[in-house]
């Protein structure tokens, strides 16, 4: 039976968001009346199977975060608040860095991200813990084309086999931060941290996660947001 309070979360929330064109972090944008920022670590922060959240931010902003997000809103779960790294992996390491000595399972979730739901949680930590990593993921809705550079269509997937990645992508702690001293050692850049897991050989299974578990991106995405809370409601 899965323990409650048993995992650590890494939030990242060092991104700019250079497409939403606001000029600062797109973690602090609000949705509706809270950046959405707060909505994400709201789900963790009340997750009776997360105990211990670490938040990675920009380095400009440690001081505001520590004011403006944890204290305003009275986050108690929130035990560190570190700088992230050049790239997103650098940022997934200085947490692991920091994590406490006991941590056996940890999960890596986008900040901006603020729709992941208290299920996959929890399926994902099950998961972890049997097989050592699990990733969120839907299935794929349309029909995918492999193209060249020349925009040549090489061919097209099986679409039964394809699935777009969400997070959290959850780990047995040992198992990350082999990957990642691995992909350090051999100075490898990938674009998730179940990519560094697969390069050990390592299986990575799959726990079904929700269309509205999108990551804000765009302007567009925020008017998507605001319909699923309007939904919600």
């Amino acid at each position: 039976m899965l323990e409650k309070g048993m995992a650590t979360a890494i939030v990242l929330a060092a991104g700019k968001g250079k497409r939403m064109g606001k000029g600062y972090n797109k973690q602090y944008i609000l949705l509706r009346d809270k950046p959405i920022i707060v909505h994400t670590l709201d789900i963790f922060e009340k997750s009776q199977y997360i105990n211990d959240i670490i938040l990675v931010v920009g380095k400009e902003e440690v001081a505001f975060v520590k004011e403006e997000i944890i204290k305003k809103y009275n986050f108690r779960k929130i035990s560190k608040v570190i700088v992230g790294g050049k790239e997103r992996q650098d940022s997934v390491y200085e947490g692991l860095l920091v994590a406490n000595k006991d941590c056996e399972t940890v999960l890596i979730h986008d900040g901006a991200r603020p729709f992941v739901e208290e299920g996959m949680i929890k399926n994902s930590i099950a998961m972890a813990e049997k097989f050592g990593a699990a990733i969120v993921a839907v299935p794929v809705k349309d029909t995918i084309k492999r193209a060249n550079y020349q925009l040549e269509v090489i061919d097209t997937p099986e679409r039964k086999e394809l699935w777009a990645v969400q997070t959290p992508q959850t780990f047995q702690y040992i198992l990350l931060k082999k990957a990642h001293d691995q992909a350090r050692k051999e100075g490898i850049l990938v674009t998730d941290d179940a990519m560094m897991v697969e390069r050990l050989g390592h299986l990575v299974k799959i726990v079904e996660g929700s269309y509205k578990n999108i990551k804000i991106t765009d302007p567009q995405d925020i008017i998507i947001a605001e319909g699923i809370l309007s939904k919600e409601e």
